[in-house]
């Protein structure tokens, strides 16, 4: 089973993530700035899992370690915490969850300079990383709830297909199902459908709205 480090993992989506892939048998690294930090939230974690599934390092150690690194970081973080893991990540597959929204007015679309906050990724960490764009549309109030699937789909968007393939078993690891959304540049789209959705949990005063596409074999 894959090693798996995630930076940002002190976090509301990167923790939901983490205890639901360490009890799928994953090894979870938690990244933070702080290995202090990160190693008191992953022991947190294991208390309410009941074991000790997770561990926590500062970021570039956790990267350093794992086989795919997992991107969960605010946007005004986002380029200071890929320029601390640029090296570790090098060689590996890095799936960036960022949206680039822009608070207050974080229920209005924001396209960054790069069209993307995954497309910049991948210019800042070069063509020997694998940036694969995912997870944007998932609630972390859903994650939370760990004895049971999220009511939602995971658009995964990469250049690459094998990468894509890669982080859809992830995406059915934690409880959900990944659709191949094509190449990178998709992500533009996938990003842009976050601060939608947040509009949509404010209009109709709910929680965790998500996607769910139709059509497809399932019946769905």
């Amino acid at each position: 089973m894959k090693s798996l480090a995630i930076l940002g993992g002190t976090g509301k989506e990167g923790a939901g993530l983490a205890m639901r892939w360490a009890l799928h048998g994953y090894r979870v690294i938690i990244g933070s700035r702080s290995a202090e930090k990160a190693e008191t939230r992953a022991k947190e974690m294991n208390g309410e899992l009941g074991a000790d599934y997770l561990s926590g390092l500062a970021n570039a150690a956790a990267a350093d370690r794992a086989d795919i690194v997992i991107l969960s970081v605010p946007y005004n973080a986002h380029q200071a915490t890929l320029a601390s893991v640029r090296e570790q990540c090098q060689g590996k597959i890095l799936v960036d969850l960022t949206v680039p929204l822009q608070p207050p007015a974080i229920t209005q679309v924001n396209l960054p300079g790069g069209g993307a906050a995954a497309l910049e990724a991948q210019s800042l960490l070069g063509p020997d990383v694998t940036v694969v764009a995912a997870f944007q549309n998932v609630s972390a109030v859903k994650l939370k709830k760990l004895g049971q699937p999220v009511d939602c789909d995971v658009l995964v968007c990469a250049d690459d297909r094998e990468a894509r393939t890669a982080v859809i078993e992830l995406v059915a690891a934690a409880g959900m199902r990944g659709l191949d959304a094509g190449l990178l540049k998709n992500a533009v789209a996938a990003e842009s459908l976050t601060p939608v959705l947040l509009h949509i949990n404010k209009t109709y005063g709910v929680q965790g709205a998500g996607l769910r596409i139709t059509g497809l074999d399932d019946g769905r």
